[in-house]
């Protein structure tokens, strides 16, 4: 190896020494601050809404026609992951603070599931909030999913405004 090409050698290994440094220091102070990461995206979204819009309000009894209507009034949460995900404890709700909590629920990997506002029995891919009127307004309203220690995970919000 000739001299010049040894002594470009040696810089380019000392230039790439100091910028490796360089990157680990600055990198180093932003962790130490209790600077958090980016959020992380959740795989769990809520993928869409079907509203009822012949629903009337029952309050008095639930008839069958009362509980099939308010069966056709559902929000779908999919999970967009290969893994299945624990939704136990996450909560789904209203702007007015209608809140529907999961229980014992697990939504495997690339599932749906849809959360109706009526009385039925739940399976793996439809879960009953047993109410007796509509949760979700049909002229504009937001939907939000939160996890187990009430932290964001996704709304939609729909219609008019908020």
């Amino acid at each position: 190896m000739s001299a010049s090409l040894s002594v470009t050698v040696r810089r380019l290994t000392a230039a790439g020494a100091a910028t490796a440094a360089l990157l680990g220091a600055t990198a180093l102070p932003a962790t130490a601050a209790g600077h958090t990461p980016r959020p992380h995206r959740h795989a769990v979204v809520i993928s869409g809404v079907h509203l009822n819009p012949g629903h009337r309000e029952h309050h008095n009894r639930l008839d069958h026609r009362a509980i099939l209507s308010l069966n056709r009034e559902w929000v779908a949460v999919s999970n967009r992951s290969r893994r299945a995900v624990d939704l136990d404890g996450w909560t789904l709700s209203d702007r007015h603070g209608h809140t529907y909590t999961f229980r014992h629920y697990r939504l495997d990997g690339g599932s749906t599931v849809r959360v109706h506002s009526g009385h039925g029995r739940d399976t793996r891919t439809d879960l009953f909030q047993d109410r007796r009127g509509s949760v979700w307004d049909r002229h504009g309203d937001t939907a939000v999913l939160r996890d187990d220690r009430h932290r964001f995970v996704d709304a939609l919000t729909w219609g008019g405004p908020h």
